[in-house]
Protein backbone atom coordinates (compact mmCIF):
# COMPACT_ATOMS: atom_id res chain seq x y z
CA UNK A 1 0.00 0.00 0.00
CA UNK A 2 1.32 3.35 -0.71
CA UNK A 3 2.39 6.17 1.86
CA UNK A 4 -0.21 8.31 2.37
CA UNK A 5 2.28 11.15 2.89
CA UNK A 6 3.91 10.68 -0.64
CA UNK A 7 1.09 12.34 -1.78
CA UNK A 8 0.03 14.89 1.29
CA UNK A 9 2.19 17.97 1.06
CA UNK A 10 1.05 18.72 4.98
CA UNK A 11 2.19 15.38 5.79
CA UNK A 12 5.43 15.45 3.98
CA UNK A 13 6.16 19.04 5.98
CA UNK A 14 4.86 17.41 8.59
CA UNK A 15 7.56 15.05 8.67
CA UNK A 16 10.48 17.28 8.94
CA UNK A 17 8.97 19.84 11.13
CA UNK A 18 6.11 18.76 13.66
CA UNK A 19 8.12 16.36 15.93
CA UNK A 20 8.63 17.81 19.60
CA UNK A 21 11.33 20.17 20.37
CA UNK A 22 11.81 20.52 16.57
CA UNK A 23 9.88 23.93 16.00
CA UNK A 24 11.47 25.29 19.33
CA UNK A 25 15.15 24.55 17.39
CA UNK A 26 14.03 25.77 14.36
CA UNK A 27 12.37 29.34 16.31
CA UNK A 28 16.45 29.49 17.70
CA UNK A 29 18.09 29.61 14.74
CA UNK A 30 16.01 31.52 12.80
CA UNK A 31 16.35 34.10 16.06
CA UNK A 32 20.27 33.18 15.46
CA UNK A 33 21.46 30.82 17.35
CA UNK A 34 23.84 28.46 15.90
CA UNK A 35 26.02 26.76 18.53
CA UNK A 36 24.84 23.34 19.87
CA UNK A 37 25.32 24.56 23.75
CA UNK A 38 23.20 28.17 22.71
CA UNK A 39 20.52 25.78 21.62
CA UNK A 40 20.46 24.03 24.07
CA UNK A 41 20.34 26.58 27.12
CA UNK A 42 17.45 28.24 25.77
CA UNK A 43 15.48 25.34 25.73
CA UNK A 44 14.98 23.76 29.17
CA UNK A 45 14.25 20.51 29.09
CA UNK A 46 15.81 19.06 26.18
CA UNK A 47 18.10 16.38 26.77
CA UNK A 48 21.74 16.66 24.74
CA UNK A 49 21.33 13.62 22.85
CA UNK A 50 17.51 14.51 21.89
CA UNK A 51 19.01 17.40 20.47
CA UNK A 52 21.58 15.66 18.59
CA UNK A 53 18.86 13.71 17.05
CA UNK A 54 16.56 16.63 16.10
CA UNK A 55 19.28 18.40 14.66
CA UNK A 56 20.99 15.26 12.32
CA UNK A 57 16.92 15.02 11.26
CA UNK A 58 16.63 18.22 9.93
CA UNK A 59 20.34 18.10 8.49
CA UNK A 60 19.24 14.96 6.77
CA UNK A 61 16.06 16.65 5.35
CA UNK A 62 18.19 19.67 4.01
CA UNK A 63 17.16 22.01 6.44
CA UNK A 64 20.47 22.69 8.62
CA UNK A 65 23.79 22.51 7.31
CA UNK A 66 27.06 22.24 9.79
CA UNK A 67 29.98 24.54 9.31
CA UNK A 68 33.15 24.92 11.27
CA UNK A 69 33.03 27.69 13.46
CA UNK A 70 34.58 31.21 12.79
CA UNK A 71 36.57 30.38 15.76
CA UNK A 72 38.28 27.12 14.25
CA UNK A 73 36.62 25.16 17.26
CA UNK A 74 34.00 22.82 16.55
CA UNK A 75 31.26 23.65 14.59
CA UNK A 76 27.75 25.24 14.27
CA UNK A 77 24.73 24.45 12.89
CA UNK A 78 23.42 27.07 10.13
CA UNK A 79 20.12 27.21 8.22
CA UNK A 80 19.73 26.17 4.60
CA UNK A 81 17.79 28.60 2.10
CA UNK A 82 14.94 25.70 2.79
CA UNK A 83 15.87 26.28 7.04
CA UNK A 84 15.68 30.33 6.65
CA UNK A 85 12.39 30.11 4.20
CA UNK A 86 10.42 28.15 7.60
CA UNK A 87 10.63 31.22 9.44
CA UNK A 88 7.59 32.14 8.17
CA UNK A 89 6.09 28.88 9.42
CA UNK A 90 7.67 29.35 12.30
CA UNK A 91 6.19 32.94 13.20
CA UNK A 92 2.75 31.97 11.87
CA UNK A 93 2.85 29.32 14.93
CA UNK A 94 3.96 32.06 17.27
CA UNK A 95 0.87 34.54 16.32
CA UNK A 96 -1.94 31.55 15.83
CA UNK A 97 -1.27 30.99 19.36
CA UNK A 98 -0.85 33.91 20.65
CA UNK A 99 -4.47 34.70 19.12
CA UNK A 100 -6.38 31.29 19.77
CA UNK A 101 -4.55 30.08 22.87
CA UNK A 102 -3.88 33.16 24.28
CA UNK A 103 -5.48 32.30 27.98
CA UNK A 104 -3.41 28.93 27.89
CA UNK A 105 -0.34 31.30 27.52
CA UNK A 106 1.81 31.08 30.66
CA UNK A 107 4.56 33.65 30.67
CA UNK A 108 4.90 33.54 34.24
CA UNK A 109 6.40 29.92 34.10
CA UNK A 110 9.53 30.81 32.16
CA UNK A 111 12.71 30.02 34.98
CA UNK A 112 14.93 33.36 35.16
CA UNK A 113 17.94 31.52 33.44
CA UNK A 114 15.51 31.06 30.48
CA UNK A 115 14.49 34.48 30.34
CA UNK A 116 18.10 35.89 30.94
CA UNK A 117 19.36 33.80 27.76
CA UNK A 118 16.37 35.16 25.82
CA UNK A 119 16.95 38.79 26.64
CA UNK A 120 20.47 38.01 25.82
CA UNK A 121 19.69 37.02 22.17
CA UNK A 122 18.06 39.88 21.56
CA UNK A 123 20.06 42.72 22.14
CA UNK A 124 20.51 45.68 19.50
CA UNK A 125 24.19 45.46 18.91
CA UNK A 126 23.93 49.15 17.20
CA UNK A 127 22.36 50.36 20.27
CA UNK A 128 25.23 49.09 22.38
CA UNK A 129 27.08 51.36 24.32
CA UNK A 130 30.86 51.19 23.25
CA UNK A 131 32.08 51.41 26.65
CA UNK A 132 31.92 47.50 28.38
CA UNK A 133 28.82 48.02 30.83
CA UNK A 134 27.62 45.53 33.47
CA UNK A 135 23.95 44.85 34.24
CA UNK A 136 23.24 43.15 37.06
CA UNK A 137 19.27 41.40 37.52
CA UNK A 138 17.95 40.84 40.74
CA UNK A 139 15.43 38.44 40.50
CA UNK A 140 12.84 38.30 43.38
CA UNK A 141 10.63 35.97 42.82
CA UNK A 142 9.85 33.12 42.49
CA UNK A 143 12.69 32.39 44.02
CA UNK A 144 15.73 34.89 44.64
CA UNK A 145 18.53 34.89 41.76
CA UNK A 146 20.86 37.64 40.50
CA UNK A 147 22.37 37.18 37.48
CA UNK A 148 24.56 39.73 34.93
CA UNK A 149 24.75 41.08 31.48
CA UNK A 150 27.83 42.06 30.64
CA UNK A 151 27.74 44.05 27.26
CA UNK A 152 31.67 44.68 25.66
CA UNK A 153 32.00 45.51 22.10
CA UNK A 154 28.73 44.62 20.75
CA UNK A 155 28.71 41.09 22.24
CA UNK A 156 26.64 39.97 25.59
CA UNK A 157 27.39 37.57 28.36
CA UNK A 158 25.31 35.69 30.31
CA UNK A 159 27.26 35.27 33.92
CA UNK A 160 25.23 33.43 36.96
CA UNK A 161 28.23 34.35 39.03
CA UNK A 162 30.00 37.27 39.38
CA UNK A 163 31.60 38.50 36.36
CA UNK A 164 34.27 40.52 38.43
CA UNK A 165 33.00 43.95 37.64
CA UNK A 166 31.57 46.73 39.01
CA UNK A 167 27.61 46.73 38.07
CA UNK A 168 26.75 50.13 36.07
CA UNK A 169 23.18 49.51 36.73
CA UNK A 170 20.75 47.06 38.53
CA UNK A 171 17.14 45.97 37.98
CA UNK A 172 15.62 44.44 40.24
CA UNK A 173 12.29 42.68 39.72
CA UNK A 174 10.30 39.43 40.09
CA UNK A 175 10.96 36.93 37.26
CA UNK A 176 7.27 37.45 36.33
CA UNK A 177 7.23 41.20 35.76
CA UNK A 178 10.44 41.20 33.47
CA UNK A 179 8.60 38.06 31.42
CA UNK A 180 5.80 40.80 31.24
CA UNK A 181 8.36 43.30 29.17
CA UNK A 182 10.02 40.98 27.13
CA UNK A 183 6.89 38.99 25.77
CA UNK A 184 4.94 42.29 25.29
CA UNK A 185 2.17 42.56 28.11
CA UNK A 186 3.52 45.56 29.45
CA UNK A 187 6.16 47.99 28.34
CA UNK A 188 9.67 48.53 30.25
CA UNK A 189 8.22 52.45 30.75
CA UNK A 190 4.98 51.22 32.09
CA UNK A 191 6.38 48.65 34.66
CA UNK A 192 9.11 50.94 35.86
CA UNK A 193 6.65 53.57 36.21
CA UNK A 194 4.28 51.05 38.72
CA UNK A 195 6.93 50.11 40.28
CA UNK A 196 7.18 46.33 38.92
CA UNK A 197 10.71 47.16 37.71
CA UNK A 198 13.21 48.69 39.57
CA UNK A 199 16.32 50.89 37.86
CA UNK A 200 18.98 52.30 39.92
CA UNK A 201 22.13 53.54 38.05
CA UNK A 202 23.41 56.19 36.51
CA UNK A 203 20.42 58.13 34.51
CA UNK A 204 22.40 57.87 31.02
CA UNK A 205 22.31 54.03 31.26
CA UNK A 206 19.29 53.29 33.23
CA UNK A 207 17.26 55.56 30.69
CA UNK A 208 18.82 53.82 27.65
CA UNK A 209 18.71 50.23 28.92
CA UNK A 210 15.23 50.11 26.94
CA UNK A 211 16.75 50.91 23.65
CA UNK A 212 19.20 48.19 23.84
CA UNK A 213 17.04 44.92 23.55
CA UNK A 214 14.68 43.74 20.79
CA UNK A 215 12.02 42.17 23.19
CA UNK A 216 10.10 39.23 21.49
CA UNK A 217 9.80 39.57 18.21
CA UNK A 218 5.84 38.96 18.67
CA UNK A 219 5.53 41.82 21.39
CA UNK A 220 3.11 43.31 19.20
CA UNK A 221 0.85 41.02 18.65
CA UNK A 222 0.97 39.97 22.14
CA UNK A 223 -0.19 43.52 23.24
CA UNK A 224 -2.91 44.20 21.12
CA UNK A 225 -4.09 40.63 21.98
CA UNK A 226 -3.38 41.21 25.59
CA UNK A 227 -5.71 44.56 25.17
CA UNK A 228 -8.84 42.97 23.98
CA UNK A 229 -11.18 41.28 26.19
CA UNK A 230 -10.98 37.39 27.02
CA UNK A 231 -14.35 35.54 25.42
Amino acid sequence: MPDYGDYCPVQLAAEVVADRWTPLILREMVLGNTRFNDIARAMPGISRSLLVQRLRHLEKHGVVETWPAPTGRGSEYRLTTAGKDLERVIDAMARWAIEWLFEEIRPHDVPPTTLMWWMHRRVRPEALPTARTVLEFRHTAPAPQTIWLVLDRGEVSVCHQHPGFDSDAIVTSTTADLADVFQGYRTWAEATADGRIDVAGPPRITSAIPRWFAWSPWTDVTRERAQRPTS
